[in-house]
């Protein structure tokens, strides 16, 4: 049987690149993992790491055990803190995945719902893009995660995932107050000639701008980027250019003016997404009160499915 000390050494000396390093990461002795290290390769019977004078280089067999024991040690951590909380009669833990819009719009109402119905669990927030939480959800580090895709960017989800719709939100034209396109009726036409504030290359939402500019007959000039829409919104209100906003990541801030594209309306999809298999009992909570707060925030251009 593997020891998953020796296992969860093999996973911080890939990480680090060198036995010192994950020495440090671990607190043990260089000479403590090399020993963990030769126990673990004469437990499998193959050689995991090539040494040279001054540095080691992993094999193929210690990367393809790093990636899956990774997933191993995250879900006996679990299992670990499973049994510590029926012991002390703590009810559970839910670790939560989210982006930033969602994270100051949906989140903070979701957390405090659940927080009032199991006071004693203990609850974790991790904030970043869909690309970055997705794998965390797989591995088993993250419990669940909000996500989103949109119109023009499709997203296909992994097998093992459950998905499920939260909210819809329309896709908004944001420019200064007094603006000649600052009307309900404004096709994106009337935009070809502006500067466009779009968020970080090759994000979804900068993706979907050039798509939907593209199918009007032109290329937007990006004047400038920013994944925060708290900074989109300023630059506008400023006059520097216009911008593509989701409803979630519009303020209103004064000097600014945003409303739907009427010939070509688009929505961004947020989905919350978890790992079928996973039996957390939180979940379900979790699940109901997020669709609870996004069911309260129809109206305007947010609506449920």
């Amino acid at each position: 049987m593997l020891n998953p000390v020796h296992l969860r050494t093999l996973v911080e000396v890939v990480k680090a690149g060198s036995f010192a390093g994950a020495a440090r990461r671990l607190g043990y002795t260089s000479s403590a993992v090399s020993q963990q290290i030769s126990a673990f390769e004469r437990a499998v019977g193959v050689t995991l790491f090539e040494r040279e004078a001054h540095s080691i280089r992993p094999t193929g067999a210690a990367l393809l055990i790093a990636d899956r024991g990774g997933e191993l040690l995250a879900a006996l951590d679990g299992f670990e803190h499973e049994v510590k909380a029926m012991v002390q009669g703590v009810r559970g833990r839910l670790r939560l995945g989210t982006f930033p819009t969602a994270s100051s719009r949906v989140v903070p109402k979701a957390l405090a719902k659940l927080s009032a119905e199991r006071p004693d669990a203990e609850i974790r927030l991790d904030e970043a893009e869909p690309d970055d939480v997705l794998p965390l959800v797989l591995t088993g580090e993250l419990d669940l995660a909000l996500v989103y895709a949109y119109d023009l960017v499709p997203r296909t989800w992994p097998q093992e995932l459950t998905v499920l719709p939260l909210l819809d939100e329309f896709l908004l034209v944001m420019v200064q107050a007094g603006h000649p396109a600052a009307r309900n009726d404004v096709r994106l036409e009337d935009l070809a000639a502006e500067r466009w504030i779009a968020s970080r290359d090759g994000t979804s939402g900068a993706t979907c701008l050039t798509r939907l500019c593209a199918a009007a007959g032109f290329a937007p000039k990006i004047a400038f980027r920013s994944n925060d829409y708290e900074v989109v919104q300023s630059l506008v209100a400023a006059g520097v250019g216009v911008a593509l906003v989701p409803a979630l990541g519009y303020r209103a801030l004064p000097g600014t003016h945003a409303m739907p594209l009427r010939h070509r309306p688009l929505r961004r999809h947020v989905h919350v997404v978890h790992r079928t298999a996973n039996a957390n009992p939180l979940l379900r909570d979790a699940v109901n009160a997020l669709r609870e707060v996004c069911r309260n925030a129809v109206g305007g251009h947010i609506t449920a499915p």
